[in-house]
């Protein structure tokens, strides 16, 4: 057992369930506890002795339950798709949705839509056990944001939007932007529930000037910066042909690189880029299922799992709800390790052996939380850490007879198993339904919104089906 100090007694024992740590050991208790007293974990061991330490508090039954940390999600666009989700077609070229439907419909949220948007995506989320969530760098209006995440009981960071081009919503001047990344982080001081980052959109859209500007922000404040990169081979060329080298490359000639900053992506590196990323411990959000719907070549590009192995920062993404679609992060973490086992026979000479479930549900929990900086507050079920709890119904016959319990979590569920959810230490999720939304009323205003929003942004959807009302 392991446990701190703490005056008093927990408010809280969750008891009875097979309890996965992800504490250094990787600790697996088959009948545990975890004592939770404020937002704080303060014990981990068996139930009969937390039990017997605690008699006089309330348990929380866990019986026929799986219990791990909650998830992290290293990169998810809360506002734009999540009002209009399967609606980008699956069968553009890669990159046309871009500026054919995400600009637009981004151009046309309101302050509404956005704490809208990031309400329905913190409640799709927990659903499916993830607790922790890293904006992308795609918010207008990151007070509602913020409001949004809280109303629905999550946690995460973000930031406004950060590009200094022309002719895209959001844009301005170098200064401009560093103010505005600047007033998020004051509005959204570090260790908070929600928490400011520095967020640039990153790809090929940000002056050499913004980038080592808000690199000094993020620096002089101590907080962690995000932007996309190289999810296909746009930004290669792009970099290539502006400065004679690759993006990463690029970053590194720049002096932005380090262990602040979390890459969105990172597909398409080249052997030089992946030097530098683990020369100076950047860290990458992986998003399998966006680049397989998108179609963007990760398949024989990606080298995420390559990097892991070599001491890299790996977190899982999920990415935006018309790319990875499912805020799932145990379905993206068999994807990943399914895309790492089997590309291995071109890549490394070898049997698929070298990577897999283990792996991918470290990238999930502890890993990503390591990932973005956040590894001494979640990602593992240990004394003194955020008790971010999920609690799987492991009572159906997917889970029966049992096994090891890693592989049945990445290749034999999903976050369909979600029954509870604490998020420091409230109850945020029980039996699968939010404990403080009204569920039915925010599919309705989203639905609502959805027609509004998408008339302001002019886009039509199309329609390969036809579709009949009677």
């Amino acid at each position: 057992m392991s446990d701190i100090d703490v005056d008093g007694v927990p408010e809280v024992l969750i008891a009875g369930g097979q309890v996965v740590t992800m504490n250094p050991t990787r600790d697996v208790w088959r009948d545990g506890a975890v004592a939770v007293a404020d937002d704080r974990i303060v014990a981990v061991g068996s139930s009969a002795e937390l039990q017997a330490r605690w008699p006089q508090v309330p348990v929380h039954d866990a019986s026929g339950c799986v219990v791990t940390p909650g998830y992290v999600n290293g990169h998810q666009h809360f506002t734009g798709d999540p009002l209009v989700r399967s609606c980008i077609p699956d069968d553009l070229k890669p990159g046309e949705s871009i500026f054919s439907w995400s600009v637009p419909l981004h151009g046309a949220h309101t302050g509404d839509d956005d704490e809208l948007s990031a309400t329905l995506t913190t409640l799709e989320s927990l659903q499916n056990g993830v607790t922790t969530t890293i904006e992308a760098g795609t918010v207008a209006h990151p007070d509602r944001v913020a409001k949004g995440i809280l109303a629905a009981g999550g946690r995460g960071a973000i930031g406004p939007w950060g590009w200094d081009v022309d002719g895209v919503p959001y844009s301005g001047t170098v200064d401009e932007i560093v103010d505005r990344q600047r007033s998020n982080l004051d509005a959204l001081p570090s260790g908070g529930r929600v928490e400011g980052w520095v967020t640039l959109v990153g790809h090929n859209l940000a002056s050499d000037e913004l980038l080592v500007a808000a690199t000094e922000l993020a620096r002089e404040r101590g907080v962690n910066m995000t932007m996309h990169i190289s999810p296909t081979s746009s930004d290669p060329v792009a970099y290539r042909e502006a400065h004679g080298r690759a993006p990463v490359v690029h970053f590194d000639h720049l002096g932005i690189l380090g262990s602040h900053l979390l890459l969105g992506h990172a597909v398409w590196l080249d052997d030089d880029e992946v030097e530098a990323v683990l020369a100076h411990d950047v860290a990458i959000a992986y998003c399998p299922w966006a680049y397989l719907r998108l179609g963007q070549g990760v398949c024989h590009h990606g080298r995420h799992a390559e990097i892991s192995t070599r001491g890299g920062r790996i977190a899982l993404g999920c990415d935006a709800t018309n790319a990875g679609d499912s805020i799932d992060i145990l379905r993206t973490a068999a994807l990943a390790a399914g895309i790492a086992k089997d590309t291995s026979f071109d890549r490394h000479g070898t049997d698929g052996s070298w990577f897999g479930a283990h792996e991918a549900l470290e990238w999930a929990t502890i890993g990503g939380a390591a990932a973005i900086g956040m590894a001494d507050r979640v990602g593992s079920l240990e004394p003194g850490k955020l008790a971010d709890v999920v609690l799987h119904d492991a009572t159906d016959p997917r889970w029966a007879p049992g096994g090891d319990i890693a592989l049945q979590l990445v290749w034999g569920t999903d976050g369909r198993s979600v029954r509870d959810v604490f998020v420091g230490g409230e109850l945020v999720l029980e039996h699968g339904r939010s404990t403080v939304v009204d569920e039915a009323a925010l599919a309705a205003d989203a639905a609502d919104a959805s027609w509004a929003m998408l008339g302001r942004a002019g886009i039509e959807l199309p329609r390969r089906w036809p579709v009949r009302d009677a």
